[in-house]
C-alpha cells in the first residue's frame, strides 16, 4: 500500500454522558467519504485516542473497517508509551481488519534516536500491516523522528509513509529527499499542505478534514490536476480555519466548529471542555472563509 491524498484523522463521536456514539460514527464516516476524502483514520490526536479504553478503541475500529467496507482504507492509531503495548493494538488493529497503523512517537519518556529505531522496527517485525509513523514533536515533548532515522526506518518494508506534523517544511523536504519512491510523505500541518504538495509529498492527514472535508481534497485534487492556482486558492480559504483550531484545547475547537456548521458530534471527554464563548466569533469568521457559513450568520 502507498499512502496518498487526504485522510482525515476522524473525530470520535460522544454521546452528552461522554460515552462512544457508534452510530454518529457511522454517519460522519459515511459524511466524510461522500465529500470525497482518500482514507479515514481513526484513533488520532483529533480522536482522543489517549481517553478511550482498550474495548473502546476496538470497538471503533471494527465500526469503521466494517461501516467503510473496502470504499477507502481504514487507518487505526495504535500509539503506545511502550513498545510492547504498541504491539499489542497493532496486532488488534490487525485481526479488526485495519488496512494500516498510524503510530506516534512515545510522548511522555524521551527516547533517543536509536530507541526511536528500535521501538518502530519491533512494531513492524510484529505485523504484516503497512505503518505510517508520525512525527509530532510539538505534542510529544520534544520528540522527533530525525531525518537520518526516518532514512534507515524507510529501508524496512512494511514502513510506508510518514506523517510529519512538524510544522517545517525543511524537515518535510528532508524527508521526501532521503525516502525511497514507495514511501509516502504526508503532511500533517493543514496550513502546509498545498506548500509539502509542491515539495513532493503525497497527501496529507488533516485535522480541518473532519469540518472541511471537500475543502481539503479540492487541494489535493487541484493540485494533481495541475491547477496549482486552484490548490494556493483552496489552501488559503482552508488556513484559517486550522488557526482557529488552536483557540481551545485539541480536539474541542473542531467539534465546536462541526456543531457550528450543522454537524454535531458531541462533546470531548472531560478534562476537555466546550470552546469558550469569546472565541466562537473567530471560529464562525473562519467557518466563513471557509465557505462553510453563510457570510450574514
Amino acid at each position: 500500500m502507498q499512502f496518498h491524498g487526504i485522510i482525515p484523522p476522524v473525530a470520535t463521536p460522544m454521546k452528552d454522558d461522554e460515552e462512544l456514539d457508534l452510530p454518529r460514527l457511522r454517519w460522519f464516516i459515511d459524511h466524510l467519504i461522500g465529500n470525497g476524502v482518500h482514507g479515514v483514520f481513526v484513533l488520532g490526536t483529533n480522536s482522543e485516542f489517549c481517553t478511550l479504553d482498550d474495548r473502546e478503541k476496538q470497538e471503533v475500529i471494527a465500526t469503521a473497517v466494517a461501516h467503510v467496507n473496502g470504499r477507502v482504507p481504514v487507518l487505526a492509531g495504535t500509539g503506545a508509551e511502550s513498545t510492547r503495548e504498541v504491539i499489542r493494538l497493532t496486532k488488534m488493529a490487525e485481526r479488526e481488519g485495519a488496512d494500516g497503523a498510524s503510530i506516534i512517537t512515545p510522548y511522555f519518556i524521551l527516547p533517543n534516536q536509536q530507541e526511536i529505531f528500535d521501538h518502530y522496527r519491533r512494531i513492524a517485525e510484529s505485523t504484516r500491516l503497512p505503518i505510517l509513523l508520525y512525527n509530532n514533536p510539538a505534542t510529544c515533548g520534544g520528540v522527533k523522528i530525525d531525518v537520518g532515522t526516518l532514512a534507515r526506518l524507510a529501508e524496512i518494508p512494511n514502513i510506508v509513509g510518514i506523517k510529519d506534523s512538524s510544522g517545517d517544511l525543511q524537515n518535510t523536504a528532508e524527508y521526501i529527499r532521503v525516502a525511497p519512491d514507495r514511501f509516502s510523505v504526508m503532511i500533517g500541518r493543514d496550513t502546509l499542505i498545498f506548500y509539502g504538495l509542491m515539495a513532493g509529498a503525497r497527501g496529507a492527514v488533516p485535522a480541518t478534514g473532519n469540518v472541511a472535508p471537500a475543502l481539503v481534497a479540492e487541494i489535493y485534487n487541484r493540485h494533481r490536476a495541475g491547477d496549482l492556482a486552484g490548490a494556493k486558492a483552496a489552501q488559503d480559504r482552508l488556513s484559517p480555519l486550522r488557526l482557529a483550531l488552536t483557540l481551545s484545547t485539541v480536539p474541542s475547537g473542531l467539534k465546536a466548529a462541526l456543531r457550528m456548521i450543522g454537524l454535531p458530534i458531541g462533546p470531548c471527554r472531560s478534562p476537555v471542555s466546550d470552546l469558550p464563548k469569546d472565541k466562537e466569533p473567530q471560529m464562525r469568521a473562519a467557518l466563513r472563509t471557509a465557505g462553510l457559513l453563510p457570510s450574514d450568520s
